[in-house]
């Protein structure tokens, strides 16, 4: 039997991947580890987990357990580490948020330094098969060259955050190369679906929206975003768990580090005022807005802001030659699914 680490599990990303896990057809002991920090409302962290134990009572065959902690308490990852065994590592806990991350650098670097370098100094003492670790496409900074790809040079981040991501990718490759661990890191671009975060911008333009305040949209309109659907990020990371990337050693005798980096983006940048546009219809299509709304009185075109950035695209070309899977759930489809959503839990 599998045993699998994922951390954040009560995240966005890392609730949708337990339940995906859950519907595996060989049994699976998965191990869940997450803080419950009340960065936003910690209800949906409750409402994820109880989706979860649901899925665990209707799949018995699976062993799972859930712990609340901090990935930056090293005891508590040291004998989680000596305790299970682990077979793979997910490591999706980290402070999110570009903007939070100007005012609030603290815990940044406590969760998303700190708390990596837990992460790598587990598994350096109790190896491991694979550890997969989530990036971020904000590590491509102000680059002009579109689409990013994992070719590009990425040294100059616009954020803390951006920062963090792009530090566990170096301190990655050093722990791969001095350890010989087999890690994967990915770049997700812009991950959006039901019972997401409610920082990020279709959740949180809807919640203003419904409460009659105005939306404020960056860059005068003009920004571009590669929005990636949940389903097509956990496809993405399901499939690179099952293949880590080979131990070699080099002509010295020394290892070739087993490490490699994947961007996981939809393709296709959509302009903020499209997306504004595809997100008002899904509202009024499932009703969680009256038919004759005045969207027109409730946005409002703003200047770029501090630590933004005006475009995200990605080159995933590379894990559709490596895995043959690149994300295909359409803007319009996976807005409809979040509204759709977003009217059943909210009422």
């Amino acid at each position: 039997m599998k045993s699998i680490l994922v951390t954040g599990s009560a995240g966005f990303i890392g609730a949708n991947l337990v339940l995906r896990l859950l519907e595996s057809q060989e049994p699976t002991k998965i191990v869940g580890l997450d803080n419950l920090s009340n960065y936003y409302d910690p209800s949906l962290k409750e409402y994820r987990l109880k989706v979860i134990d649901e899925k665990v009572a209707a799949n018995p065959k699976h062993r799972y357990s859930f712990i609340k902690g901090s990935i930056a308490n090293k005891a508590l990852v040291e004998s989680l580490f000596t305790e299970h065994k682990f077979d793979i590592v997910v490591n999706l806990a980290a402070q999110a948020g570009v903007r939070y991350s100007i005012d609030n650098p603290d815990v940044y670097i406590e969760s998303n330094i700190i708390g990596f370098y837990n992460i790598l100094e587990a598994c350096r003492h109790n190896p491991v098969e694979h550890l997969v670790y989530a990036s971020s496409s904000s590590v491509y900074g102000g680059n002009k060259k579109v689409p990013f790809s994992t070719d590009d040079r990425v040294d100059n981040p616009v954020s803390l955050y951006a920062a963090t991501k792009k530090s566990n990718e170096l301190m990655a490759h050093c722990y791969s190369k001095l350890y010989n661990i087999p890690s994967t890191g990915l770049r997700f671009f812009t991950v959006y679906g039901p019972a997401g975060r409610p920082d990020m911008a279709y959740f949180g333009f809807t919640n203003k929206l419904l409460r009659g305040e105005t939306i404020q949209i960056y860059n005068y309109g003009n920004c571009k975003r590669d929005f990636t659907y949940v389903d097509d990020i956990i496809e993405g990371i399901v499939r690179v768990m099952g293949k880590a990337p080979a131990k070699r050693a080099g002509e010295d005798g020394l290892p070739i580090p087993p490490y490699t980096v994947y961007n996981i983006g939809g393709g296709q940048p959509e302009n903020l005022l499209d997306f504004v546009q595809t997100l008002q219809e899904e509202l009024l299509r499932a009703d969680v807005l009256p038919q004759d709304y005045d969207f027109e009185a409730h946005k409002q075109l703003v200047p770029m802001q501090p630590g933004d950035v005006p475009i995200t695209y990605a080159d995933s070309t590379a894990l559709e030659r490596d895995f043959g899977f690149t994300p295909k759930i359409t803007l319009c489809e996976g807005l409809r699914r979040f509204a759709e959503w977003y009217k059943e839990y909210y009422g």
